[in-house]
């Protein structure tokens, strides 16, 4: 039998493993300390009575039971849901559409992209929110427009029924990145699909149904999963355009959760009303996979 050599540490450090894992380190540490830890502390903090800076009492499952209790989280749940029907949707089709203008060769084609992607880097900010307020406020242009119209006593943030209608613009003001993801798929479309429909005679809608939906399916479902996603995680907007009103008519979930854990201090409870989330935002996305066989198109499945 032969012996079995010692790693020296010279045979340690070059070894490719350990430079994978030297590599690998920084995001294995973020994401223990940043994401796996305080998952885990927000589980077991959902089964307490909790406030932060003092003791967590183990209450079991009574915070999950007041949950389904509360009128103002299934109301929460239920103005998030209407938000991600109107708003995911909307960003999309805008995505397609302009991601479909700017694959067309021109000379400013990449000034074009760059023009129409900057509102994704600042949408979600503070200062955009604020000017966002001051477009659809009593007395900014928008609404100053509307009165010029004829329609007097008009408020997008009094009235429950409109109040959500700015939050779903700037959302969908925001689709940048989904554009680019749509423009690349666009690209890789074999141009033979659409000379051979041609040919069959086929006009522009029929393509675009037949050749560029079908082919840009597998697209079209990872953007409609991050930005489903991200519609239940919108915070940003409605903390600071709305603040929730007018009775609680653009609370979504996120701000309901940001208000119970840090403004009446339930963070318990506030862990709890996450936890929730997360199961109804997983069940989604499993049905979302499970329906998407019928109609994604993959080429290799032909």
């Amino acid at each position: 039998m032969t012996e079995k050599k010692k790693m020296t540490f010279h045979d340690f450090i070059h070894n490719d493993n350990t430079v994978g894992y030297v590599f690998a380190a920084p995001f294995i540490i973020g994401f223990c300390f940043l994401t796996l830890i305080p998952m885990a502390l927000s589980l077991y903090y959902a089964f307490c009575n909790y406030k932060i800076g003092q003791e967590a009492k183990w209450v079991g499952l009574e915070n999950f039971i007041n949950l389904f209790k509360d009128a103002d989280f299934g109301n929460s749940i239920m103005v998030t849901v209407q938000y991600v029907l109107w708003g995911v949707p909307l960003k999309l089709i805008f995505a397609l559409l302009i991601a479909m203008l700017l694959t067309k060769p021109t000379k400013l084609q990449g000034l074009y992209r760059a023009i129409y992607y900057i509102p994704s880097l600042i949408g979600g900010s503070v200062a955009v929110a604020l000017v966002w307020k001051q477009l659809f406020g009593s007395r900014g242009p928008i609404v100053t427009m509307i009165k010029s119209l004829g329609v007097n006593g008009f408020n997008f943030f009094g009235s429950k029924t409109w109040a959500f209608v700015p939050l779903i613009l700037c959302n969908a003001w925001q689709f940048g990145s989904s554009m680019l993801i749509f423009a690349s798929g666009l690209k890789q479309i074999p141009k033979d699909y659409y000379e051979a429909a041609e040919i069959d005679g086929a006009g522009a809608f029929k393509r675009f149904f037949k050749i560029t939906l079908p082919c840009l399916s597998p697209i079209i479902l990872f953007n409609l999963l991050m930005q489903l996603i991200s519609g239940f995680m919108t915070f940003t907007q409605a903390q600071i355009i709305t603040q929730g009103g007018p009775n609680h008519a653009t609370e979504y979930v996120s701000l309901f959760i940001f208000t119970e854990g840090f403004t009446y201090g339930h963070m318990g409870y506030a862990c709890a009303a996450s936890w929730v989330i997360l199961l109804i935002m997983a069940t989604i996305t499993g049905v979302i996979f499970k329906t998407s066989k019928t109609w994604v198109f993959y080429e290799a499945d032909e």
